[in-house]
């Protein structure tokens, strides 16, 4: 069985995510795609505290780019559409079939949660008039469907109108439209969305489904263990365990250990070895690379913690900390808030990490941070005190 070290392991999943891919001067739908292809989706949160989770990735990857880029694909090319992938996520088109196990477990209430199962379990009548107003009224958000105004409670206050929505997008029945500018989700039914060239297409047996996304799951890690491949896009247990034998049998995966890993990985079979990956860049809590928290742990050695529903006397280092890479480790983490009424991003903490480098990670992070606040259109970067990487941080800027 062949043995990978820690650094030849990093490589791989740098290189399967893009990392060592080249930085275009100007981007363009294409190197978007490219993205996604790398990729295989770009997962959803509606956090806007710095940018929302769904840009991250291809700033990460690309550097600054016009996020109408995103809107174009989705909702007018029709390139990418709207589902659970790894939680809610853009994904491309040629998924949808791989996913119709999914919606057809959720139709049968065998999947899905808590509101939305029960308000179709209680109110199917309820959720098929919702289901007949979109089919009469076209695409429309869930305020626009309720006949009273909605109660307080944000997010956790979705009233049946919402959970009923959701139901029906689960199952496939419904799909995003568009988003608004505040980014509302305008639902309309999935036959006046996705393509009919892409409805037309087979449907794949479950298994054969889950196969292939776990194959394109393996693509987009490079290296693996069982579980990292299986969450990729949140299948069960069992149903990982047989797509990965599967795969292996077909030769597609390669059994291989990696230096510090208790678990057995697996390679695909053409995962990029480069000798080196020079990038860095600003990672966010919903970014690919380390998304899987144990992973990121066992490669780079770093615990992270979204830390946005800890109460704030409780947190470490902040409310939305994006990791930094530098070449090929995790040197730095920093805070970040775009204070838009003062024109500034705004570091409200900022940590060294255990492969830090004396002066050159925060000149680094310096660079990336002047990047990201004028992506934004903002005029400035200040540096608040907390952390043990804020000073050198403050005059590297």
């Amino acid at each position: 069985m062949e043995r990978l070290t820690t650094k030849q392991a990093r490589r791989v999943a740098l290189a399967a995510q893009g990392f060592n891919d080249p930085l275009p001067s100007t981007v363009t739908r294409r190197h978007l795609r490219r993205v996604v292809d790398r990729t295989q989706l770009l997962q959803i949160d509606s956090v806007n505290v710095f940018a929302r989770a769904h840009l991250m990735p291809a700033f990460a990857r690309l550097g600054p780019w016009p996020v109408e880029l995103l809107d174009d694909l989705a909702f007018r090319r029709r390139e990418l559409f709207e589902y659970w992938g790894h939680e809610a996520s853009y994904l491309p088109m040629e998924l949808h079939p791989l996913l119709r196990w999914r919606m057809a477990r959720a139709e049968s209430l065998e999947e899905g949660w808590g509101g939305p199962l029960r308000v179709f379990r209680e109110r199917p009548e309820f959720v098929g008039s919702l289901l007949h107003r979109l089919h009469e009224e076209g695409p429309c958000g869930a305020g626009a469907l309720r006949d009273a105004p909605r109660g307080e409670g944000g997010w956790w206050g979705w009233d049946d109108v919402k959970r009923g929505l959701e139901y029906l997008f689960w199952s496939g029945r419904v799909t995003t439209s568009r988003r608004t500018s505040g980014f509302e989700r305008l639902y309309d039914v999935t036959e006046r969305v996705i393509p009919a060239a892409v409805l037309a297409l087979p449907t794949p047996s479950r298994e054969d489904a889950q196969r292939e996304l776990v194959r394109r799951a393996a693509v987009a890690h490079g290296v693996g263990t069982e579980k990292d491949l299986r969450d990729y896009f949140r299948l069960r247990p069992d149903e990982g365990r047989v797509a990965v034998a599967s795969l292996v049998e077909e030769g597609v995966l390669e059994r291989v250990e990696v230096e510090g890993w208790r678990q057995p990985a697996y390679l695909h079979v053409d995962a990029a070895r480069p000798r080196w990956v020079r990038r860095q860049a600003l990672l966010s809590p919903f970014d690919p690379l380390v998304w899987e928290r144990s992973r990121t742990q066992r490669l780079w050695g770093v615990d992270y913690r979204i830390e946005i529903y800890v109460p704030a006397p409780k947190r470490v280092y902040g409310y939305y900390c994006l990791l930094f890479l530098q070449d090929e480790a995790i040197r730095a983490r920093a805070d970040l808030k775009a204070d838009r009424k003062a024109g500034v991003l705004r570091v409200l903490s900022s940590w060294r990490e255990r492969e830090a480098l004396p002066s050159a990670t925060a000149a680094g992070l310096a660079e990336e941070l002047r990047r990201a606040a004028a992506w934004q259109g903002l005029s400035g970067v200040v540096v608040e005190d907390r952390g043990d990487l804020a000073g050198e941080l403050r005059a590297a800027l």
